[in-house]
């Protein structure tokens, strides 16, 4: 027999409903984290806002934005450069600090690992150079880098890259979309690098599925089925990864091959667009061109990047529980007082100063990261310095320009401008060398 208990009707009043609610809310918030509560931890101040939820609307609504820097001035100025929040359904010690973001970047594999939220995982796979940890992530960054070193680029690459640079902006006419017209291009370049394809109709049609992939309107496994076709005379990566028989299987190649067309297509494009952007800004600093740096700082086509730390770490008297995300934040390391006079202008000049001579160079200067760094550091920096370096020096001394209309920069989900930053162009009748 089952015996029924109801509760009585005057227990059920609109206030006790709500504490009943509220009581539910807390417990199962609380029993979320992954870290014993009976542990006296002391933890970096913050808050981790509402069950759940935590604080992702109030970020995810400041990077949609022109002006993202608020959501972390706020907290900056009321816990400190490192504080407490919950993001993406975990709580997360967010570091604006340059000190605590190298050691955690430098810690990789022995305190902390690449941990992102589901949503990056899903779109470029389990098994992309983004994801994958130990000795598989040595071995295929190791391989990565052996593609686009400046050796590499020097003998190999820089002869495509000019040559598919000028083909593009060849084919413009008097009014484009930058930020397509960009993408493009790196798109091509980066297909040349992994898969030796040169432009033409096949290619084109790779582009498009790739783009439609990207949008969510196509599955990986379609856009593997396309790979193939294309004359091949170099050894390129994806025949490096066959070889190297690194134990992936066919789809897992396609996630780690994908990770790297993503990086190579988004954010070299959007650096192009918005040296351009910022050039038109600041014509003054035209002549000299002294504005990649500059743009790499301001915009910051990479926020900064996620960690989950694999032991209690201890970061500035406060305890980081085993489990815990970590975000490392580039922006606003780049973008705070204390590393950069004025840091929310644009100044290319300042790199013309000798206090700040170090921090141009990748891997020295913890106040400029825009490749990332420690085991991580993005593989394909100094050849996405090259691509962009090449386009800018076409693209000025071949045109003159306007932009077309106003546009603006967000930065959620990616660094990008609204309206694909379209402009007018003309052929220069004298070209500048």
């Amino acid at each position: 027999m089952e015996y029924y208990t109801s509760i009585p009707s005057s227990l059920l009043t609109p206030s006790s409903l709500i504490t009943l609610i509220t009581i539910i809310f807390l417990f199962i918030f609380r029993s979320s984290f992954p870290f014993n509560s009976s542990r006296k931890l002391q933890l970096p101040p913050g808050t981790l806002g509402l069950p759940f939820i935590g604080e992702s609307l109030q970020i995810i609504s400041a990077y949609k934005t022109e002006n993202p820097e608020p959501f972390i001035d706020e907290r900056v100025k009321r816990y400190g450069n490192v504080f407490t929040t919950h993001l993406f359904g975990k709580p997360t010690v967010f570091s604006t600090d340059p000190d605590v973001n190298r050691y955690i970047l430098q810690n990789e594999g022995r305190l902390f690992e690449s941990s992102y939220p589901s949503s990056i995982t899903k779109l470029l796979g389990k098994h992309s150079l983004l994801i994958i940890k130990g000795n598989l992530h040595k071995k295929l960054h190791s391989l990565t880098t052996s593609f686009a070193n400046s050796s590499i680029i020097r003998d190999h690459l820089l002869v495509d890259v000019n040559r598919l640079v000028k083909l593009n902006l060849n084919s413009w006419n008097d009014h484009v979309l930058l930020q397509d017209e960009a993408k493009k291009i790196t798109f091509e370049l980066t297909v040349k690098q992994l898969m030796s394809i040169d432009p033409g109709e096949y290619l084109e049609n790779l582009r498009k599925e790739y783009v439609l992939l990207i949008e969510g309107e196509r599955r990986k496994e379609n856009f593997a089925s396309s790979n193939g076709g294309g004359g091949k005379k170099n050894k390129d990566m994806l025949e490096a990864l066959i070889e190297e028989e690194c134990g992936l299987s066919d789809e897992e190649i396609v996630d780690f091959m994908l990770a790297l067309l993503v990086a190579g297509y988004e954010t070299t494009s959007t650096i192009m667009t918005l040296v351009v952007k910022f050039l038109t800004e600041t014509p003054l600093a035209l002549a000299q061109l002294k504005v990649i740096n500059e743009t790499l700082r301001v915009a910051n086509i990479i926020s900064g990047v996620f960690r989950k730390t694999t032991a209690d770490v201890t970061i500035k008297g406060f305890t980081v529980p085993k489990g815990w995300t970590v975000f490392v934040s580039f922006r606003a390391v780049h973008l705070h007082q204390d590393n950069y006079k004025e840091s929310r202008s644009f100044d290319p000049w300042r790199w013309q100063q000798n206090d700040l001579a170090s921090m141009s160079s990748i891997g020295n200067g913890n106040s400029f990261t825009p490749f990332g760094g420690g085991p991580r550091l993005c593989p394909g920096y100094e050849l996405s310095r090259v691509e962009i370096c090449v386009f800018i020096h076409h693209f000025v001394t071949h045109f003159s320009w306007a932009p077309a209309e106003e546009d603006k920069l967000i930065f959620f989900p990616t660094t990008r401008t609204v309206k694909r930053y379209p402009i007018n162009i003309q052929k220069r009748k004298c070209q500048i060398e």
